[in-house]
């Protein structure tokens, strides 16, 4: 009883620390890990046996492919197509969504959304549609999309291998096909016909000539010597120009000057933290001949700095990988460590003040960066950081097309393998990854570059917690109690309640740790209920993709709250109507495939 009472303690600690999200998620997880080994519960010689787990190797390798579809342009041909479909939002939803998922279903998660996400942006622009109408639904697209394979998403291999333990057999690789293949299909149908509509406009209409609009911007501008602006006013600055500018503050002298008057005389030196749309900053630049920080600029190129020619100006939402995140530009180097020029920060929702080297960065800020040209796929990968925008990128000296055929057939050929039995997926998928690199597709250090590392030590730290939830028989208290609360529900309303607490869970925590603590219980209800596991854990999978109602359920809603301008309650808007529909759907239909 000492041994469940300190693993139920573990859990309830490590769920509260999840949806406080002050540590990260790979942090939480080896704290609980150490606890559990430290307290004897879990023998220090099976510690780490989680990152042996082949869910781990399969996780790896399927982000490693993923990252070779992206080098490839795998989505390459898809802007054009969608863009000369005829019809309204709906058809262009109905097709985006239905890629997106399709991706997904093969490939990781944010993989697939990394590749519609700037389709979508540029299909939003040339149809005039806001951004937030497209980017949420293909968000959910990706997560619909995964349920669909084994290796869909981390949750499904986490299941699979939880029922080769108890039955000798895992799922095979399209065993969560026929429930997940009938979902996403109603989820796009619903989405894409009706759901759309519930989701705020929270941006108005692009501005054609950006690629994307992002609004309200920091930078900062230094007055040089001799400056046409010395010995002026800031009202007179503003009054000079076409368009808006606020400036924030003045630092001179090391002192800051927070919110300046009108009336404030511009002296040499001073350095403008301003507030402007980034379609506006090189007009600025322009009429002023003020030089943005930072910048290494020739006598030739000053003022110029946003039109060089051998630069470019990209606009990337970071990842919750990125080691940008609870840094600040200062602190991480950014300029010397990465030979980027950090032009300007956006957080939607935010107030941004302060200067930008010492604001810490979050998952979800957008970031206007300058980059030298042959440094844009180095840079993008190095900051893990997703392009807002839909740009070709060619690597190595064969042609992209018969690159993307190449890494198309590798990753044809490892499905088939695994599909047909021949090979188990994290064999198949090991080898496409090797294949990719031999074939020179991705490089040796875009293969640990491409690894989400935080979700490889969170599952191999987790995999132990959720063993231990079982040999403590804390799966089974836990599960008696539900028997007891639900009073006389039948197993197939039980299955349904399964779901329910699975789908509060991961729309909170991470989902792969909601599988993890929730396979366990469903396992210890199949026992208590006398009927099969599988029902239970095809559940519990089904559920933690279904992570619709919170920008922190699931990477994947996270990183579109910036470029879409949604804010923290519209999720559940649309996400919530969704839940119930795969709920009261999803019910039945696993009961249908999956008899008690």
């Amino acid at each position: 009883m000492i041994d469940q009472a300190i693993v139920i303690a573990v859990i309830g600690v490590a769920l509260i620390l999840f949806v406080q999200a002050k540590l990260r998620y790979d942090i939480i997880a080896m704290l609980a890990l150490l606890v559990i080994t430290l307290t004897g519960i879990t023998p220090a010689d099976k510690a780490f046996s989680g990152f042996s787990h082949p869910a781990i190797i399969t996780v790896a390798a399927v982000l490693v492919v993923s990252r070779g579809l992206l080098n490839v342009g795998a989505m390459d041909p898809v802007t054009d197509l969608v863009n000369k479909l005829k019809g309204g939002i709906q058809i262009k939803l109905l097709l985006l969504m239905g890629i997106t998922a399709f991706f997904s279903s093969f490939m990781n998660n944010v993989g697939a959304l990394a590749l519609t996400m700037p389709v979508a942006i540029k299909i939003g622009k040339d149809n005039d549609l806001s951004p937030s109408y497209l980017l949420m639904p293909i968000a959910y697209a990706s997560l619909f999309g995964g349920m669909i394979t084994e290796i869909g998403t981390p949750p499904n291999l986490i299941i699979s291998k939880y029922r080769d333990q108890y039955v000798s057999a895992p799922f095979n690789f399209l065993d969560f096909a026929p429930v997940g293949f009938v979902l996403t299909i109603l989820g796009i149908l619903f989405v894409s016909l009706i759901g759309y509509k519930l989701i705020p406009n929270r941006r108005a209409k692009a501005d054609p000539s950006t690629l994307f609009k992002v609004e309200d911007y920091l930078s900062e501008l230094v007055i040089p010597e001799g400056n046409k602006l010395i010995g002026k006013s800031i009202r007179e600055l503003s009054s000079a120009l076409s368009f808006d500018i606020n400036i924030m503050s003045i630092v001179r002298n090391k002192v800051n000057i927070i919110a300046p008057h009108a009336r404030e005389i511009l002296e040499t030196g001073d350095l403008l933290v301003v507030r402007i749309d980034p379609s506006e900053l090189s007009k600025l630049i322009d009429k002023t001949s003020m030089v943005l920080k930072g910048a290494k600029l020739t006598s030739s190129e000053s003022g110029k700095l946003l039109t060089a020619s051998e630069h470019s100006l990209i606009e990337i939402v970071l990842r919750d990988d990125s080691p940008l995140i609870g840094n600040t530009a200062k602190e991480i180097r950014l300029r010397n460590e990465y030979n980027v020029n950090l032009v300007a920060i956006s957080r939607q929702g935010v107030y941004l003040r302060g200067r930008m080297g010492e604001i810490h960065f979050r998952t979800g800020d957008i970031l206007l960066i300058q980059v030298a040209d042959q440094n844009i796929h180095t840079v993008l990968s190095s900051l893990k950081g997703l392009p807002l925008a839909a740009r070709g990128i060619v690597i190595g000296s064969l042609d992209q097309k018969r690159r993307r055929a190449i890494g198309l057939g590798i990753f044809g050929f490892s499905v088939l393998m695994t599909t047909l039995g021949f090979l188990p997926v994290q064999i198949s998928f090991t080898m496409a990854a090797v294949l990719l690199v031999l074939t020179k597709i991705i490089t040796l250090k875009e293969i640990y570059e491409s690894i989400e590392w935080p979700v490889i030590v969170m599952l191999g730290a987790m995999l132990p917690l959720g063993d231990a939830i079982e040999t403590t028989g804390a799966a089974e208290t836990i599960a008696n109690l539900i028997l007891r609360m639900s009073g006389m529900l039948s197993p197939s309303m039980i299955v349904g309640l399964l779901m329910l607490v699975t789908m509060l869970l991961t729309n909170l925590i991470n989902n792969a740790a909601a599988a993890v603590l929730m396979a366990p219980i469903g396992v210890s209800l199949a026992v208590g209920l006398g009927v099969s596991v599988d029902p239970m854990l095809m559940a519990v999978a089904v559920a933690s993709s279904c992570a619709f109602m919170t920008p922190i359920g699931h990477q994947s809603n996270t990183l579109i709250m910036g470029p879409g301008g949604y804010r923290f309650g519209d999720y559940w808007k649309m996400g919530l109507p969704v839940t119930i529909l795969f709920l009261v759907i999803g019910t039945p239909l696993i009961l249908f495939f999956w008899p008690l």
